[in-house]
């Protein structure tokens, strides 16, 4: 039997609730498929503060490199915003994905046909919408040096090195192949230097895949494309900072950050985690939708381990909850035919994804 390790950081606020759920589905899907998953918690952010006063502890790293992957919920707080920066929950997960070295952040962003009416732009113009977002995760201008703040001047330094655009363009054209074979590579060439040596770099990478259309775009004209004709994209490939904004508009098409998940790999391993907070205004009120963490242990499955029907008995049976109407809190003025809880949705899927 094929078995895997999976290191699990449910996190602050509504994380232990959402890391549950997704732990059901993948203990039905593993039954189905015949492989079995092994889990280890550990302490990140907020509850890590808490405990051990580290928003990192090092067995968390520890833990993370010996297991297979990891599957995290959510973190932070205002309980500790008033923490210095190294010492914020935010700060912790930073230094894990470093650890790890995560270089890629792959967030797919799908607007599901029964929920066209629940994002605010017109539904002719998303309707189909199916792309990702390839990000550059742990380089460029929020790991830069130097920086610093100097009472009444603070500076930060953008650096991309050609390896480090080559590893990353080299991850975008790949998923392209396997789509709608574009990618749209997004900087600010005409301005910055950095985005020069992006482009250029990116072309040289190109010249590998001749299958695959690219485009260079200017990332305030993505900005404003995202909104104005999502359906043009397939891959968008950017920096880091670049893609941290473009990632989150791009969330708001499906109508609600509760459903989108996302997964940053490396060489050797993988985080997969929501793309939304820890929200610790719903926490424990069983309202918190956990579709989005769900999907992730979905690409968990497909990207880290390979386990592809396992991954697509999740992504249908999500499919079917929404198709027959199931709606969580965020989602319940949206076709709703029942709202449910967050673990009655944890256990619809895992029954769905038994039976597909």
């Amino acid at each position: 039997m094929r078995r895997y390790s999976v290191a699990l950081i449910k996190g602050d606020g509504i994380g232990p609730e959402i890391i549950d759920e997704a732990v059901k589905v993948l203990d039905a899907v593993s039954v189905k498929e015949g492989f079995e998953i092994a889990y280890k918690e550990a302490l990140l952010g907020g509850a890590a503060i808490d405990v051990t006063g580290d928003p990192i502890p090092e067995e968390t790293i520890r833990i993370a490199k010996e297991c297979d992957a990891v599957l995290f919920g959510a973190i932070g707080g205002p309980k500790w915003d008033d923490l210095p920066r190294d010492k914020r929950p935010e700060t912790g997960l930073l230094k894990l994905r470093k650890a790890l070295e995560v270089f890629a952040n792959l967030r797919p962003v799908t607007v599901y046909d029964e929920l066209v009416n629940a994002s605010t732009l017109k539904p002719e113009v998303i309707q189909g919408t199916d792309l990702v977002v390839v990000r550059e995760l742990i380089g460029g201008i929020y790991f830069g040096q130097p920086r610093a703040y100097e009472g009444e001047k603070a500076y930060n330094t953008m650096v991309y090195t050609k390896d480090e655009v080559r590893r990353i363009a080299k991850v975008a054209f790949d998923i392209a192949m396997k789509r709608k074979k574009k990618v749209t590579s997004v900087d600010k060439a005409n301005v910055l230097e950095v985005s020069q040596l992006w482009r250029d770099t990116v072309n040289e990478v190109a010249a590998d895949f001749p299958e695959v259309a690219l485009e260079h775009m200017y990332v305030d004209n993505a900005a404003m494309q995202l909104v104005r004709d999502p359906k043009q994209f397939d891959v968008i490939l950017t920096g880091n900072i670049f893609g941290d904004i473009l990632s989150d508009e791009a969330s708001m098409l499906s109508g609600s950050i509760g459903l989108l998940p996302s997964a940053s790999v490396g060489k050797e391993h993988g985080l997969y985690e929501p793309i939304h907070g820890s929200a610790p205004d719903i926490a424990g009120q069983g309202i918190a939708n956990p579709i989005a963490t769900i999907a992730s242990a979905a690409m968990m499955l497909r990207y880290q381990f390979g386990e592809e029907k396992a991954a697509d008995r999740i992504d249908e049976a999500i499919k079917r909850v929404l198709k027959e109407g199931y709606r969580t809190k965020d989602l319940a003025s949206f076709d709703a035919k029942e709202v449910v809880t967050t673990s009655e949705m944890g256990s619809l899927i895992a029954q769905y994804a038994s039976e597909v």
